[in-house]
């Protein structure tokens, strides 16, 4: 008898434990929406930010470069602006075309443009 209540009490407890805690006394803040950015306005992509997540995998960590993929850590004194989203765009060698797109790669040719 024991046993089974002591089981009985375990398992309740467990069940119970597993599926509280869904809500949290603490608001957590609303989900920030992406807005388009005016024309003549900075635009509030992080390009940094974009850069780290998907071009330091080939480029190196500091866009030293490595193996076959360039160094864009001085890019901005090679290509223009418009070369670099080029690049972005449409790819060159080894890198496919549309990694990063829209306003993401805009913000990104304008931030690499001033590695010099």
């Amino acid at each position: 008898m024991k046993k089974s209540l002591m089981a009985l009490l375990f398992g309740t407890t467990l069940i119970l434990g597993a599926c509280g805690g869904g809500e949290s006394s603490e608001s957590e803040p609303p989900e920030e929406t992406p807005e388009e950015t005016p024309a003549g306005e900075e635009s509030s992509v992080d390009a940094e930010q974009v850069v780290n997540q998907n071009c330091i995998s080939c480029h190196g960590e500091n866009l030293e470069g490595q193996g076959n993929f360039p160094a864009l850590n001085d890019v901005g004194s090679r290509l223009s602006e418009d070369e670099i989203l080029t690049v972005i765009q449409e790819g060159r060698g080894a890198m496919p075309a549309g990694i990063i797109e829209g306003e993401e790669a805009e913000a990104v040719a304008a931030w690499l443009s001033e590695q010099q």
